[in-house]
């Protein structure tokens, strides 16, 4: 069954995502302990989560 013109966009969007999160790991390195810090406590503390979206796909 062909996918839906949404559900192509929704798996560009994961693709963006993916690429966000090598940048992160790719640059986490040459931050600071407390920048890591800081910056981990602000990832976890985003909303909505991949959680919650993998929540909304049932897949959780």
């Amino acid at each position: 069954m062909p996918l839906s013109g949404e559900a192509i966009r929704m798996m560009n969007y994961i693709d963006d995502i993916s690429t966000t999160l090598r940048r992160i790991l790719a640059l986490s390195p040459t931050l600071s302990a407390d920048e890591r810090k800081r910056v981990g406590e602000y990832l976890k503390a985003s909303s909505p989560s991949a959680d919650e979206a993998m929540a909304a796909l049932n897949l959780k």
